[in-house]
């Protein structure tokens, strides 16, 4: 097995003073990038408890692993990414689980994970697993993807954030239409309303988001971190206060050495090579 190639299936970690051993949410890492892959296709990667304690549990080891830069969620299998949250334990909830959320929460800590995510969408993406795809940064799908939010046929609403990111990226219409009739959209439909940023073929999938991977790896990692909060922070804020907040990142960003890298191959005319000055930082005066 090559050293940039390290799989990981029954790791033990720690989650909430315990332990997890990892059997349902696999973790490959190759080339800096981990991918986690919900693995039940015979229950069509359905999200129950189990599921959510080992994302958490691999979301505390990737914040804490130097070594990753991206990461890739996907599902076992060509039919389902994850085909919503799991209804025998839907069947059991009662107020206070509503109130717990936390599907709500893992995606949250997912959507603020320090380090950049890729969702690759194969099948079917409902419920809960469309609400996973939207907490990460970007969406690849293959052309039998499909997404939808069908709660509100079962008397609740998506509440893993669905109310709120597919808003903030479809807009208030478009929205509502699949929240409150249930709509489901092709992978075809899903990429035009810009729901899916990359459309491929199944074989492709996996492929064309480790492409997207090593183009994000290939820019400056402090920059990049900068523009995810940015874009993440001042969504919701008035345009000025965003203004503001982004000339305060362009600053810390000169004193890098990453920019001087940035512009440094650029004249030189090579590829920069951020790797050799990651953890480096210039805060020099503007005089010097």
């Amino acid at each position: 097995m090559p050293d940039t190639l390290k799989v990981t299936i029954n790791a033990v970690s720690q989650l909430k003073g315990g332990y997890v051993d990892y059997t349902i949410v696999l973790r490959s890492d190759q080339d800096a990038v981990a991918t986690l892959t919900v693995n039940r296709p015979d229950k069509m990667n359905a999200a129950n408890r189990d599921v959510l304690d080992e994302l958490n549990a691999h979301l505390s080891d990737i914040e804490a692993d130097d070594s990753v830069e991206v990461v890739i969620i996907t599902g076992e299998g060509d039919k389902a990414f994850v085909a919503g949250a799991d209804i025998n334990e839907l069947a059991r909830r009662e107020p206070l689980d509503g109130l717990e959320a936390y599907m709500q929460r893992t995606y949250t800590r997912l959507a603020g994970l320090s380090k950049p995510t890729i969702a690759a969408v194969n099948g079917y993406a409902l419920g809960g697993g469309c609400e996973l795809s939207l907490a990460c940064d970007i969406r690849v799908a293959s052309d039998n993807a499909v997404f939808g939010l069908p709660e509100t046929g079962l008397g609740i609403i998506p509440a893993a954030g669905g109310t709120q990111r597919l808003v903030e990226l479809l807009g208030r219409g478009p929205a509502l239409d699949m929240i409150i009739t249930g709509r489901r959209l092709s992978a075809e439909e899903a990429h035009r309303w810009g729901l899916v940023t990359y459309l491929t073929d199944a074989e492709a999938l996996i492929p064309t988001a480790a492409k997207v991977a090593e183009r994000i790896r290939r820019k400056g990692i402090t920059a990049v971190a900068l523009a995810r909060q940015i874009v993440a922070h001042t969504a919701k804020g008035d345009t000025d206060s965003g203004m503001f907040i982004e000339r305060l990142a362009q600053a810390v960003l000169y004193a890098t050495a990453e920019k001087q890298e940035g512009v440094e191959a650029f004249l030189d005319k090579r590829h920069p090579d951020f790797a050799s000055v990651k953890g480096q930082h210039r805060f020099t005066s503007a005089n010097n």
